[in-house]
Order: structure tokens, then sequence, then C-alpha cells
């Protein structure tokens, strides 16, 4: 089993069905990464001051449908992220039988992205 990590909105997941994003359509693919690590680099670079409610989604890759390459950042790694670091993109949806647990950022006393923590379908942590 191979496992990315695809950052989307809390109320997208819950609204249930398969998972997409608008970079689907404007890029033709979903964003992954490949590690914690550079996940909460994303997170921070990206999601500094989200409007809503963040998870993480944890995809094995097999049970993904779509066509998933891995790819130089577009257009350019996070910060802390060197310029070798290949991201999986997801060319489709992600199905919800893909996604084998559900995390969410936490933020240090900074308001930096620190770490993934376990939440249940309910969106409370364990």
């Amino acid at each position: 089993m191979s496992l990315v990590l695809h950052l989307t909105e809390m109320s997208r997941w819950r609204r249930g069905g398969d998972i997409e994003a608008e970079s689907l359509s404007t890029q033709g693919f979903l964003h992954a990464s490949a590690d914690e690590t550079v996940m909460l680099a994303v997170a921070n670079a990206l999601y500094a001051e989200p409007t809503e409610p963040l998870v993480v989604l944890v995809v094995d890759t097999e049970r993904v449908d779509a066509e998933i390459r891995w790819e130089a950042a577009d257009p350019a790694p996070p910060p802390g992220v060197g310029p070798n670091v290949l991201f999986p993109h997801v060319f489709g949806p992600i199905p919800r039988r893909a996604v084998v647990a559900v995390r969410r950022p936490v933020r240090d006393r900074w308001g930096r992205y620190s770490a993934l923590e376990d939440v249940e379908e309910s969106g409370h942590p364990h």
C-alpha cells in the first residue's frame, strides 16, 4: 500500500462522494504530498489563514482509479521543501473508498502548522 496526503476543507470531506478540488478543472489534477513534513510545509505556505477548518486525507493510491504522476511542484515548492522533491498529482477525483484515515493540521503557539492529528469521521479528535 502506497499512501499520499491530500489537504482539503472539512466541509468538502463531510459533503460525501468523491473528493475533488478546483485544481482538477483549472490544472487537471488534485495536489497531494508524499509525507507529513511536506504536507505541513504546504499548509503553512498556502493555508496560513484558512477560511474554514481543514483536514488531511490519507489516501491509498492503490484504491485510486485515476493516474497519479510524481511531478515537480507547480509553480514552485513551498518554503522548507527542496527543489528536487516530487509531488503526487492525482489526475481525477479521489474515491472515498481510497481514504484510509483523516487527520487535521495542528497549529503551534505561533500559529504555524506543526503536526497532523488523527480525527474521527465526525471531525472530533480521538
